[in-house]
């Protein structure tokens, strides 16, 4: 039994694939312009939140989110699940399988800082949500990208 098999990790960099270089520019070019969407989008949702009177106020500071900061967090996070799907078109025999899981996974795990955050249940809520608004549109560009670039 190959031990590859088991894992549907390969131990070299995707032994036997060719355009490989091409594949990872395509996929990087694919997270970029969904970061750019999922910064947008986010930011969007984060001013309609604010003009119906969610303040983004945490940890009873007195300071409010600025809508700078959903667009950089956004941002940050997004490019850090391009890097991901880099090293798993990069390194996986399933990229676009493990990515979903990972980024689920993570996305997930992100849904409980804002429970943490001191913050009246409205902004909770909009915090969850705005949690969402990148992964709907970062996990399904990705993966339908990984998916064109490994079939």
């Amino acid at each position: 039994m190959n031990s590859m098999n088991d894992t549907g990790v390969g131990a070299g960099p995707a032994a036997g694939r060719t355009g490989h270089p091409r594949r990872l520019r395509g996929l990087a070019v694919t997270g970029f312009i969904a970061t750019l969407a999922a910064m947008v989008a986010t930011t969007l949702a984060a001013a309609l939140a604010q003009a119906v009177g969610v303040d983004f106020e945490v940890f009873d500071s007195g300071e409010s989110i600025p809508l700078s900061g959903f667009a950089v967090v956004t941002g940050f996070f997004s490019v850090v699940g391009v890097v991901i799907a880099v090293a798993l078109l990069r390194w996986s025999a399933r990229p676009a399988r493990r990515f979903v899981w990972t980024a689920v996974s993570l996305t997930a795990v992100s849904l409980v800082p804002p429970f943490l955050a001191g913050a009246t249940p409205a902004t909770t809520t909009a915090l969850l949500g705005l949690h969402l608004v990148p992964a709907a549109v970062m996990i399904p560009a990705l993966a339908r990208s990984l998916r064109t670039r490994t079939g």
